[in-house]
């Protein structure tokens, strides 16, 4: 363990650099592995099994990846530590153990509750299970990842998703072609989830000098009430990005999940890219915020907006251009058989590509209320999205199908961003200054 600490942990004097080279790998690496596993799962397993994956990966099991991290990613970076009346790495992650655990009960009961409903066979039902439990157990490390964050070592967050992801997809992918089975293959991934958690979380936690292990009488309780309402709000902004593959899952055929969920991948891309131009501004946003200085925090965000705008603009246009074309390369990769499967989406996919650049734009709002601890305001726009998102994307898939899904994913994007955005711009732009602003 101490071996692979030294191997990974980094004593030179560039750090800043190594910080973005590899929070760019590791955000590539979680990113494409999804792309690489949903084309592979169709391919080697058939469809139907390609629609179990979607739905136990991609929706189900990242739903129990956010109640396992409870929202609390942004909150532990963000914070300054006891010193500054946060919480210690201990307070989070005791907390951690006991999110993960109820993720657990909750995705076993899921899958009985499915199973005795007759919406899942036995089959399916363990395999979504298996998925929700290789994704509680990445929320897990993203405890371990956070702290590498918040003590000024994100390039160990990156190198713990690259090298955690590699083997565990390896293990998937071995397992699958030798096997031909979903459940088997999901098994091997979760035994490598663990072993990956061990090697590159528990042996580089203690490497770092500055972790506070303490605990303080009542501080997980205080964590957990601070953070009730970012968890509320975290939870319910993936059930409405979801939205429309539950309602797919619920009213179409198992195939059918599969090819939304391969003409939904850009947006995995796209919010890949703009967290590449978010996270390492996390920091100069937080402190601009705290000593007050709001010119300098418009200045960042407007930067940041801008790039956004841009990429996904591109993105827009270029998926009209040559989106047809992008889907039947995709359909070939599938195999013979697929033909045409893809390429009748495209109007969904141009839909799709479109609200995940505002699902982009959205996620840099919401991390500039949450650097603002404007929690409630977060919640009342999630639950709000939310209520909306369970009558209408039920009611669009029924009349229109995958294109129905695109189009109820786009509209819940542009309401939450149009939501955040009015959290967020008074405070920037409305009356009053605060200590040492610099526009004044």
């Amino acid at each position: 363990m101490n071996r692979i600490s030294s191997l990974l942990v980094y004593q030179g004097e560039q750090i800043e650099k190594k910080n973005i080279i590899w929070n760019m790998a590791g955000s590539f690496c979680y990113a494409f592995a999804s792309m690489v596993l949903s084309f592979l799962v169709i391919r080697i397993a058939g469809e139907d099994a390609g629609g179990v994956f979607a739905v136990g990966f991609s929706a189900f099991g990242q739903q129990m990846f956010t109640l396992a991290y409870f929202g609390l990613r942004p909150f532990q970076i963000t914070d300054g530590g006891t010193a500054f009346g946060g919480y210690s790495f201990g307070e989070y992650r005791f907390h951690r153990k006991f999110t993960c655990i109820l993720a657990v009960v909750v995705a076993a009961v899921y899958g009985v509750w499915m199973r005795e409903k007759g919406a899942y066979g036995g089959e399916k039902a363990f395999a979504v299970f298996l998925l929700a439990l290789y994704k509680i157990i990445d929320g897990y490390a993203d405890v371990y990842e956070s702290e590498f964050q918040r003590q000024g070592s994100l390039y160990l967050t990156g190198k713990s998703n690259t090298f955690r992801t590699n083997l565990s997809v390896c293990a998937f992918i071995l397992t699958l072609v030798v096997t031909r089975q979903l459940v088997p293959a999901c098994i091997l991934a979760v035994l490598a989830q663990l072993v990956g958690v061990v090697l590159f979380d528990f042996s580089v936690i203690g490497a770092l000098d500055k972790v506070d292990y303490q605990y303080r009488k009542g501080g997980v309780g205080k964590l957990t009430a601070q953070s009730g309402f970012l968890f509320l709000s975290v939870f319910l902004d993936f059930y409405v990005f979801s939205a429309a593959k539950y309602a797919i899952d619920s009213q179409m055929s198992d195939a059918a999940s599969g090819y939304f969920n391969l003409i939904f991948m850009p947006t995995s891309v796209i919010y890949l890219v703009a967290n590449f131009v978010i996270r390492p501004f996390l920091t100069r946003l937080t402190t601009c915020w705290n000593g007050g200085n709001r010119k300098g925090f418009r200045d960042i965000l407007k930067r940041i907006s801008l790039i956004i705008l841009g990429l996904s603009a591109l993105a827009t246009v270029g998926c009209i251009l040559l989106g047809r074309l992008v889907l039947v390369l995709m359909e070939r990769l599938l195999g013979s058989g697929y033909e045409g499967s893809l390429v009748q989406h495209h109007a969904s996919f141009t839909v799709i590509v479109f609200g995940g650049g505002v699902y982009a734009l959205t996620n840099l709002m919401y991390y500039s209320l949450v650097i603002m601890r404007r929690q409630r305001w977060i919640f009342a726009v999630y639950l709000a999205t939310a209520l909306l998102a369970l009558m209408l994307a039920p009611f669009l898939v029924s009349r229109a199908g995958l294109f129905g899904g695109a189009m109820a994913y786009c509209l819940f994007m542009l309401l939450q961003l149009t939501g955040f955005s009015l959290g967020v711009l008074p405070k920037l732009f409305g009356a009053g200054r605060r200590k040492g602003d610099e526009s004044k």
